[in-house]
């Protein structure tokens, strides 16, 4: 009896944490093509292990003070109508993710956009949760791509690139003023219907008074890791210094980082090494991607998400340029094209279990929408 619950507990564990899993799987099986020995130690990036972990330990301090949930609070006070509140509630995603990730823009802001349309709408809020959630999704993808913080596989690909932060940005810039004017013409064309002016009255407002020095210690903290990102910080200053003042600020803020996603980079960076030294898969592999760098990173991304396969494809391709437009562009698609879109999908589910389908349905149709547009600008 006690044999099955440890089974059935693994395969709560392996379906929870499925591209954690596949990493595992991937490694483990590649280990026996490849023997373990000294070269395993040089396929995994400590930097961008380093630089990913400190950045979400400030965005859990600093989520926990409120600070995102004050800023939107006050973004709103400042709209009288439905469509601008829309608005707002779809550009916090687009914008706050450059700096704060989309996963973090999304669990921060999906379940505040509950309460905002329930408040303001009451039960008609259902008629708007699925479309407004849908774009705050495709936003928090969209805008997180202008940065090299903005997601994992951005961090990932800057590193590999040796890019500068300036050049990243205007690199990708382009496509993120063709996703805002997408984004903006959605709110203004959605055909909203029932009455356009409303007062905004949070029950509870978030105040930050007394916590301002939290807020002062991870603004400095993120900083660090801004500094870290453009290659004037050491990584290993910045981690330990993150350690150590989190741990006595607040040590259970370390306990919110995803350590699964950090163990998904080491699972994939064993198998990459792996596999880069078997001959035949090598070849087979460059062979593909080849001339079609773009295209093939957001097909991969539209089966095994986009981090995977950025953390794939870059082990057969020095075109780390173009897997940067392709893995961003492929976090468009299905639900699993980015892990962050599966956040909003639980939140759904969680609140509003009959409208799974519709969402579903709304979302693949919108996303293979912003998708096309997008690539037809890419080619």
């Amino acid at each position: 009896m006690k044999k099955r619950n440890i089974i059935s507990e693994l395969w709560n564990w392996c379906k929870k944490e499925a591209v954690l899993s596949v990493a595992i799987i991937l490694a483990v099986v590649s280990s026996f093509l490849v023997h373990p020995d000294r070269e395993y130690l040089g396929y995994i990036d400590f930097r961008t292990l380093a630089i990913l972990f400190c950045l979400m330990a400030v965005m859990a301090g600093l989520q926990q003070i409120g600070l995102f949930g004050y800023v939107a609070e006050k973004l709103l006070k400042l709209v009288k109508h439905i469509r601008g509140i829309i608005f707002i509630l779809i550009m916090l995603c687009f914008f706050s993710s450059m700096l704060i990730t989309n996963d973090v823009a999304l669990i921060t802001f999906v379940p505040f956009t509950f309460i905002v349309l329930k408040m303001i709408l009451g039960e008609r809020a259902e008629k708007l949760i699925v479309p407004v959630v849908v774009m705050q999704t495709i936003a928090a993808n969209l805008g997180s791509m202008l940065t090299p913080i903005g997601n994992p596989q951005n961090l990932y690909l800057y590193g590999k690139a040796a890019m500068n932060f300036g050049s990243f940005i205007m690199f990708m810039l382009p496509y993120t003023v063709i996703a805002f004017i997408l984004l903006t013409a959605w709110c203004l064309l959605f055909p909203y219907k029932g009455e356009k002016r409303v007062d905004l009255e949070l029950e509870k407002e978030t105040s930050l008074a007394s916590y301002k020095k939290q807020l002062t210690v991870y603004g400095v903290l993120f900083v660090s890791c801004l500094l870290t990102v453009a290659h004037i910080l050491p990584y290993e200053v910045t981690l330990l210094t993150v350690l150590v003042v989190v741990f006595f600020l607040d040590k259970n803020v370390l306990g919110q980082v995803d350590y699964a996603l950090l163990f998904t980079f080491v699972g994939f960076f064993i198998f990459i090494g792996n596999m880069g030294r078997v001959p035949a898969f090598n070849a087979f592999i460059q062979e593909i991607i080849t001339g079609n760098e773009v295209i093939t990173s957001v097909i991969a991304s539209q089966f095994m998400s986009n981090v995977p396969a950025a953390l794939l494809l870059s082990g057969f391709t020095n075109q780390y340029e173009l897997l940067i437009i392709g893995t961003n562009l492929g976090g468009l698609g299905t639900i699993i094209a980015s892990m962050a879109s599966l956040i909003s999908f639980k939140y759904i589910g969680k609140e509003y279990k009959q409208l799974r389908g519709k969402y579903l349905l709304y979302f693949t149709v919108a996303n293979i929408l912003f998708l096309v547009v997008l690539l037809f600008f890419n080619l």
